[in-house]
């Protein structure tokens, strides 16, 4: 069996820690923050999330851009120069053009390496989506998976990753152009939070409207019990925006609950938190993406 790398990109949206135990290579993704543009990654290096979004909160423009093709060249190049193939789980190419653009790079690499094999699988997920996803593959490559049954199992299992998001910052979902001012005000004085999800397409869908912070927990976790497939035996994933108080009380319900086996509480980091801002809570698991 060849032996090979496991990459994402900064939006899987998981610890810096697990990206190292589970040997995760992942490819940073530039955000420019009040006109300085940062290469994200997970190990907050160049931009610490705590930084990012508290200029956010203070009204400093921000934006995003795909990783190019130099990125990915520069990537995954000296991998195959290492004689190792490479399978990489990619941001959802309903939010972005990565995809396309990883696609014409390895086109170029597999034409001057012939004997290495490059397996790249849109995730059709985002952030802690896209996360669980690679976790769930990270820990069967450890356990000896071949790339192309592991390509095979993502390909099968990419659309069982769901996500849930419950957004707070009504004003920079205004910002982003994704709800109108007028939504924006009456929801913050109505005490509205949207909750989002990720369709078949791997685009951010709208799902409801929820009123009061505590029916935010109950909604969440009403969709991994009806969603949640073996949920008793997962590792799922709470992402947060700049409110770790938020992620541990979820937590705590869900254990308390005896719902999940083990939890992972990460940060959103600024590729994503550009569109959702501060206070976001999420989680994400395996199960039935009922969309």
């Amino acid at each position: 069996m060849s032996e090979y790398a496991l990459f994402s990109d900064s939006t899987l949206d998981l610890t810096a820690e697990l990206c190292e135990k589970y040997d995760i290579t992942v490819i940073p993704m530039t955000v420019t923050l009040g006109g300085i543009a940062y290469k994200y990654n997970v190990d907050e290096k160049e931009l610490s999330c705590t930084e990012f979004y508290e200029k956010l909160k203070g009204g400093a423009a921000c934006s995003t851009s795909q990783i190019n093709y130099k990125d990915f060249k520069d990537s995954f190049e000296p991998v195959l120069k290492e004689g190792k193939d490479i399978l990489y789980i990619c941001f959802t190419s309903g939010m972005s053009s990565t995809f396309g653009t990883c696609n014409i790079a390895i086109n170029d690499l597999k034409e001057k390496y012939p004997d290495r094999k490059i397996i790249v699988i849109d995730s059709l997920s985002a952030s802690i989506g896209e996360g669980v996803l690679v976790l769930n593959a990270a820990k069967m490559r450890q356990n000896g998976t071949d790339i192309d049954t592991l390509a095979k199992w993502v390909e099968d299992n990419r659309l069982k990753a769901c996500h849930w998001f419950v957004v707070d910052d009504l004003d920079q979902l205004k910002r982003g152009g994704r709800i109108s001012p007028t939504a924006a005000a009456f929801g913050k004085a109505l005490g509205i939070r949207p909750l989002i999800s990720v369709d078949l397409n791997g685009k951010l869908v709208p799902i409801a409207k929820i009123r009061g912070q505590q029916k935010v927990y109950s909604e969440i976790v009403s969709r991994l019990i009806s969603d949640g497939v073996n949920a008793t035996e997962q590792t799922v994933v709470i992402g947060h925006a700049n409110c770790p108080e938020k992620a541990e009380e979820l937590k705590k319900i869900l254990k308390e609950k005896k719902l999940v086996k083990h939890v992972v509480i990460a940060k959103v980091g600024p590729i994503i938190g550009a569109h959702v801002g501060n206070g976001m809570v999420a989680l994400a698991f395996m199960g039935k993406r009922n969309i």
